[in-house]
């Protein structure tokens, strides 16, 4: 992934975030996308924090646009890998999240592990 890839990606991604559009955030997963989360364990109640498969990343997504109605995410950082991208960011409460994610040969985002400040 070129610096101009992982940018358009991370671009992307926060706009449909930012849209709260279901759908296009959606786009950027692979089916059997790995999610690990601490907000994923909390709205879960599951230990592990983790998600898997497209249908239960959306359905967990979806539930985390409705407990968080005015969720925004403001761009701070964009840092490239070898098929991977972190996607620094905060949100509308000013929490700092930095988002690692693993790259599928299509450039679809395959594994994510989420970490937010303390």
């Amino acid at each position: 992934m070129t610096k101009d890839e992982a940018r358009n990606l991370a671009n992307d991604w926060i706009a449909a975030w930012n849209a709260h559009d279901l759908d296009l955030i959606m786009m950027h997963y692979e089916d059997a996308i790995e999610l690990t989360s601490p907000v994923a364990a909390q709205l879960l109640g599951t230990a592990d924090g983790r998600v898997v498969g497209k249908a239960n990343l959306r359905a967990y997504f979806e539930r985390g646009l409705k407990a968080y109605p005015d969720l925004h995410f403001e761009l701070e950082e964009v840092l490239c890998g070898v098929n991977t991208v972190v996607l620094y960011y905060t949100n509308q409460k000013r929490t700092r999240t930095a988002e690692f994610m693993e790259l599928s040969t299509i450039g679809k985002v395959a594994r994510v592990v989420a970490h937010y400040s303390a």
